[in-house]
């Protein structure tokens, strides 16, 4: 089956791990989606408070810090619609719960297409494969297929939330070693660096910063066969049916 065009797609739903994943991963493609006047939605899983260097910061401001990084950061690529799961940075797991909590928003949302993060180690790239990044692809595809479109899933959810089962067409995995599809981003990349300077408990002392995702983004541009410095953000897509 072949990949839903943007322009059949109204509603996208993003489902990461922590703050500042899907900017890292796919703030490019975002730009582009909103660009384009779809509405999108965030699905944070964790507060994040493991993140930082700073340990003159507690782990409790770092939660709010976080949130306020990821909020603002949404702004740049045109989003304000993000749903803060709050689990415990650096402990997530794919229990029932988590997957209920992703169905809740799915049902909320109702998008045709979803970005999630990969549920399988990528051995090339270690650093992608943190065990939350791996936690929230695995209840989040869990979510998407069986839960969210089975009116028999969570029941309550139905009956006191009365939130409808809502089925999703097409998933787009980032950070797997089987990619299939890219976005150039070049024209957005500046876009994607404002997202990702928001983050700034994250990224301001990192040394060389912009140039290392340049470079990465380059990297991933001349492996699809773009050319010129152009630069890429890559994702497997699923399609469902």
């Amino acid at each position: 089956m072949e990949p839903m065009l943007d322009s059949e797609v109204e509603r996208i739903l993003v489902v990461t791990a922590h703050p500042d994943d899907l900017d890292f991963g796919a703030g490019g493609t975002i730009a582009q989606w909103s660009a384009k006047g779809i509405a999108i939605s965030y699905c944070i899983c964790t507060n994040g408070d493991q993140g930082g260097v700073d340990a003159s910061i507690s782990r409790e401001e770092m939660k709010q810090i976080r949130r306020r990084e990821q909020t603002e950061a949404g702004k740049v690529l045109g989003v304000s619609d993000i749903h803060f799961l709050d689990y415990r940075d650096g402990w997530l797991v794919p229990t029932i719960e988590l997957r209920k909590d992703i169905v809740r928003v799915i049902r909320k949302v109702r998008p045709q297409r979803m970005l999630i993060q990969s549920p399988e180690r990528n051995w090339n790239r270690l650093g992608a494969s943190h065990p939350d990044h791996l936690a929230a692809g695995e209840a989040a595809i869990q979510a998407i297929y069986p839960d969210s479109g089975n009116p028999f899933a969570f029941e309550d959810l139905l009956h006191e939330e009365h939130l409808e089962p809502w089925s999703i067409k097409e998933a787009w995995v980032m950070m797997s070693e089987g990619n299939d599809h890219h976005v150039d981003i070049t024209d957005t990349f500046d876009t994607k660096m404002k997202a990702l300077a928001a983050h700034a408990s994250q990224t301001a002392h990192v040394e060389g910063f912009d140039a290392r995702i340049r470079e990465w983004g380059t990297r991933n541009g001349a492996a699809v066969g773009l050319t010129d410095g152009r630069m890429a953000e890559t994702f497997k897509i699923v399609t469902l049916g």
